[in-house]
């Protein structure tokens, strides 16, 4: 497997209430056995290929270009993940769990792509992953799009007051607020709210913020303590 991580990094640390989020590649023949996972929730979004699914709760699904999965780990669950096939991409989130509900039931839910609504805003086409019209939900209130810009458009993303978020660009280049930022580099947006401006040459970002929990973060590999 192969990882662009925006964060965690020496550079830069968990987005309250966001734990890691990157962009993987995995090979055909490749992938993750059976593994757990606590404290903490995962959105999959697929770009290329399918990405084969199994847990401890029964699932056995697969997740292709353009669908979404979502997991809440809870006290504990443990899944496996391997290219359905050939080789598969997407983007991984992880989203802390309050402290308050770590140890809630594990669950699994999906979306296929026509479940997922989109819209032409402003010259953009938007894609809500998580968010309203999405049969994808969190324990934490937030939103997730993906957000394709034609070229020379600038489309504004309204965010609600006092909520974290970070754009992530899958392709191409552009800027945000006026920061240029190309393939692979991410932005970070803090709580004061207000429309942030996103302006392309012709680029496929990711926009995610969600309330934060005002929480520290104590990661431990795959367990969220």
């Amino acid at each position: 497997m192969r990882a662009n991580r925006a964060f965690p990094t020496r550079a830069h640390s968990h987005q309250d209430p966001f734990v890691l989020f990157e962009r993987f590649h995995i090979d055909a023949g490749q992938g993750f056995p059976a593994h757990a996972h606590a404290g903490f929730e995962i959105c999959t979004y697929m770009l290329e290929g399918g990405m084969a699914h199994g847990d401890s709760l029964g699932d056995d699904t697969t997740t292709r270009a353009g669908e979404a999965m979502g997991i809440t780990a809870g006290e504990e669950i443990r899944h496996s993940e391997f290219p359905a096939d050939g080789p598969c991409s997407g983007l991984q989130l992880w989203i802390n769990l309050p402290r308050n509900r770590k140890d809630i039931e594990p669950s699994y839910a999906d979306a296929s792509s026509d479940q997922l609504p989109t819209e032409a805003v402003d010259g953009a086409s938007v894609t809500t992953v998580v968010g309203e019209g999405s049969p994808l939900e969190f324990e934490t209130p937030m939103t997730y799009l993906d957000v394709v810009l034609s070229e020379g458009t600038a489309w504004a993303w309204d965010r609600p007051d006092e909520w974290v978020g970070f754009c992530y660009v899958v392709s191409g280049s552009g800027t945000v607020d006026g920061t240029p930022l190309e393939r692979g580099q991410f932005y970070s947006v803090g709580t004061d709210g207000g429309a942030v401006t996103l302006s392309t040459d012709e680029t496929c970002r990711v926009v995610v913020d969600g309330a934060p929990h005002e929480e520290e973060i104590h990661q431990r590999g795959p367990i969220v303590a």
